[in-house]
């Protein structure tokens, strides 16, 4: 069984390639791809794979922007943060889809449909598909809700009792508004820039992205730039960077 993953995140590849070979040791591993360039190049220039394990977003984009360049006719399973992300469409075209993070029981499971999928040689129109979940993404269907693993425990965390987050030792830490406990997330700022609700989050800086809520008193830094105080509170000057304050004073007022 050949096999393509196409994730953009390093850990959650090693991983996901780690447990399709504990499942079926005689896999092969075509490539691991991280973008919807490289993914079209890839598909566009070598033979097509029996399987694809697709993230839905990618370092640079959507993967759904695949499908509007190319027909895909190999077998796809998803894999996605989103708990509810457009799942009708999902199931109405057979397509099955993994929410991270991946249970080996879970893949083993999808793999298992594939198959009886591949003999019975179905067609999925993705073309279709993913007309319909881009339409869903571009209606504001941002992340609500996300399961962080920490240890051998699961924790579902809404996105509105995420005060912010943010990076340090290439780790990225979710901090709970409620809690003012701290988590590890998969995700590195620069995808989370790109699926959390635009009005509740922005980021400040290279190292911080901000809930509206968070934001506590705030204070003129220098000429350009604006010093923020977070609730719960850091052990750090939170400063808004040069080219990003103005932008940042009018996301304040809803003036984006």
């Amino acid at each position: 069984m050949n096999i393509l993953i196409i994730e953009d995140e390093n850990a959650a590849a090693r991983r996901l390639e780690k447990l399709v070979l504990e499942i079926e040791p005689d896999a092969n591993i075509m490539e691991k791809i991280d973008s919807v360039e490289s993914a079209l190049l890839y598909l566009k220039n070598n033979p097509a794979p029996d399987l694809i394990l697709l993230d839905i977003h990618l370092a640079d984009g959507s993967s759904f922007e695949i499908f509007q360049h190319i027909e895909v006719t190999a077998p796809i399973i998803f894999t996605t943060a989103y708990d509810n992300y457009a799942l009708d469409a999902f199931k109405a075209n057979t397509v099955d889809y993994l929410l991270k993070p991946i249970k080996s029981q879970e893949l083993q499971v999808a793999i298992e449909k594939f198959k009886r999928h591949h003999l019975s040689k179905q067609s999925v129109d993705y073309k279709t598909l993913a007309d319909t979940l881009l339409k869903a993404e571009n209606s504001k269907n941002f992340l609500r809700r996300m399961l962080i693993r920490f240890g051998s425990s699961f924790k579902l965390i809404d996105m509105k009792d995420a005060a912010y987050f943010y990076s340090k030792d290439k780790i990225t830490f979710l901090v709970s508004s409620s809690t003012g406990k701290r988590f590890p997330v998969d995700y590195p700022l620069d995808k989370l820039e790109g699926i959390l609700d635009p009005e509740s989050f922005y980021r400040i800086n290279r190292q911080f992205i901000v809930n509206i809520n968070a934001i506590g008193e705030m204070h003129q830094y220098s000429k350009s730039r604006v010093k923020i105080e977070l609730e719960p509170p850091v052990d750090q000057d939170i400063i808004v960077s040069t080219e990003k304050s103005a932008s940042f004073k009018r996301w304040l007022v809803n003036e984006q």
